[in-house]
């Protein structure tokens, strides 16, 4: 019997695009604290984890691996509303299994990190509890300590404002979108240059899924409550601000280009119909 492209396929694409995004990202994130790379390193790596997940997932489900496209697209009416809620839990439900495959594989070397750095010098801990938990952002975002919470809300409607524009302008065969599959390739340099533009300002989440699963994968991973309480109780500013950026986004471009486009004539290209969950559904 041949399957065809059902919900349940939609799901697991989403499923294992964010599972592959978290495990790759996570994954720098994790080299860079224990001892190898740089933060360029980081950027450039989380720009092509997105490129990996993107191409995994893409031809099922038009590679979401965000709440906050996933809004966003239904809020133009992209996706059937009815789809938001399954797709976000097989989001959030891949970047768990995605940062638990970082757990898994470097969690020694975080623990021998950890330990490196107790003692009674400057910049060390008094016990490796407390080291530990010093490490906890190789799972999720802080806000700079000149951020705090309202700065790291503004950043992160900014960042996923920025994220959501340009995926729609690269995605937009009426304008000037890459040709073949380049695309998702395109897309992970916009998150570089988001990444470096704005990443040392909160670490740039833009994207729920990506900080909240990981937070709840290191909360049960022996970091405890502190993944929610960390920061003035930070956790929530990475699920709502990005939602509200991403709706902004999305906004701006259909209503600053898009429209013009359509009122110039301009038809997308054959290949936008092509993907189910790229488009309008009828």
């Amino acid at each position: 019997m041949k399957i065809r492209n059902t919900l349940m396929g939609e799901l697991m694409a989403e499923f294992l695009g964010t599972l592959v995004l978290l495990a790759f990202g996570d994954g720098v994130v994790a080299s860079f604290v224990t001892g190898r790379g740089d933060v360029l390193m980081i950027t450039f790596a989380w720009g092509l984890a997105v490129v990996m997940g993107v191409y995994v997932a893409g031809g099922l489900s038009g590679a979401h691996l965000n709440p906050a496209v996933t809004i966003a697209l239904a809020s133009r009416g992209d996706l059937a509303w009815g789809k938001v809620g399954p797709y976000i839990l097989a989001q959030l439900v891949g970047a768990f299994c995605g940062a638990g495959l970082v757990l898994i594989d470097m969690g020694p070397q975080i623990d021998a990190k950890a330990n490196s750095i107790v003692g009674s010098g400057a910049g060390q801990f008094a016990n490796f509890t407390d080291a530990r938990n010093s490490l906890d952002g190789i799972f999720f975002t802080h806000p700079a300590a000149s951020m705090g919470v309202l700065g790291g809300l503004v950043d992160q409607i900014i960042g996923t404002a920025l994220l959501l524009f340009l995926i729609r302008a690269i995605t937009d065969t009426r304008n000037s979108s890459p040709i073949g599959n380049m695309a998702p390739f395109i897309i992970g340099l916009a998150i570089v240059v988001i990444g470096q533009s704005f990443g040392a300002a909160a670490g740039y989440a833009i994207n729920p899924a990506r900080d909240f699963g990981p937070r709840l994968l290191a909360s049960i991973g022996g970091w405890g409550a502190n993944p929610f309480t960390d920061d003035n109780g930070y956790f929530w500013v990475p699920i709502v601000a990005p939602i509200i950026g991403g709706i902004i986004g999305i906004f701006a471009y259909d209503f600053g280009i898009k429209q013009f486009l359509i009122a110039k004539g301009d038809q997308p290209l054959p290949a936008e119909e092509s993907k189910g969950e790229t488009v309008r559904q009828r």
